[in-house]
């Protein structure tokens, strides 16, 4: 782990289909070649969208979600009410695997020959604490699908290393305060909701309770998952002196749930994280030049 006081960073937050947002922002940063980051931590589907732009595929997240992502067979109410998936990841991963695979050879290379680390959120379920895995080519398909497992959105329970696991946003929503203890002390942060948005204790917290009992530490986590969120978010609106801390986050109007399949809402939020991600660009070489 590198500590040098002067790393700059790049945070990821997931949200399922709010993720479109940051798709948007990489999609302009990869098409200006803008990479000036040292780390980079994603969570679920904002660690899918990092992959992407790690690996030079600037079109694939968005792609994806065209071809795939809107479909029935990924995202199903009614097979989720008789029992199965509301998101099935196996379909989705056999998908993409298949036929619009991430460029592992040449994301690794470039990770290895620039020194930059890219992590990748879990949440363990029998200790609830946040896994930072850091990927290869053998485990990076298989890490990403972890981090983005939903838990009884997705049914099935995924392992780690012999250790179960489960979605990263449930122990490490917004890893801003990973970046910060890794030595980043420039850290970027591309959210999936608001910059004023407050998050609340989830209603469903009581079924997942029961629906999790043999994992209470897990269970845990679920309860303080709306306190731990909002300490990140307080965590990039108030810094330690000495780090600075940009968030590009999307505007109030977009509209957007975790499993929205609104075509042109989801279209509408992409742009608008394209333009957002433009004028972080231009911002930010101004601001250093």
């Amino acid at each position: 782990m590198n500590n040098n006081t002067d790393k700059s960073a790049l945070v990821v937050e997931g949200g399922g289909m709010r993720g479109i947002f940051a798709a948007g922002v990489l999609h302009a940063f990869g098409e200006k070649g803008f990479d000036p980051f040292d780390l980079y931590i994603g969570v679920s589907a904002g660690a899918c969208h990092l992959a992407s732009h790690l690996a030079g595929q600037n079109d694939r997240n968005f792609d994806i979600t065209l071809r795939y992502s809107l479909t029935s067979q990924f995202i199903n109410s009614w097979r989720f009410l008789r029992g199965g998936h509301l998101m099935d990841l196996d379909w989705m991963w056999e998908q993409t695997i298949r036929n619009y695979r991430l460029d592992l050879p040449y994301l690794f290379h470039k990770l290895r020959s620039h020194n930059k680390e890219y992590i990748v959120v879990a949440t363990s379920m029998g200790t609830g604490n946040a896994l930072y895995l850091r990927p290869d080519e053998n485990t990076l398909e298989h890490f990403l699908k972890v981090s983005s497992s939903l838990p009884v959105f997705y049914r099935n329970i995924l392992e780690v290393n012999g250790e179960k696991a489960t979605d990263g946003g449930i122990a490490a929503a917004i890893p801003v305060q990973e970046a910060y203890r890794r030595g980043a002390t420039d850290i970027t942060v591309i959210r999936s909701r608001p910059s004023d948005y407050i998050k609340k204790q989830s209603p469903f917290t009581f079924i997942l309770s029961i629906y999790f009992r043999k994992y209470p530490r897990l269970v845990e986590k679920f309860k303080q998952r709306a306190r731990n969120y909002m300490a990140a978010v307080h965590f990039i609106h108030h810094p330690p002196e000495g780090v600075r801390i940009t968030e590009l986050a999307p505007p109030n109007n977009v509209d957007i749930g975790r499993t929205t399949q609104n075509e042109a809402v989801l279209r509408a939020a992409y742009e608008i994280g394209i333009a957002q991600g433009e004028k972080f660009m231009k911002n930010y070489r101004s601001q250093r030049f």
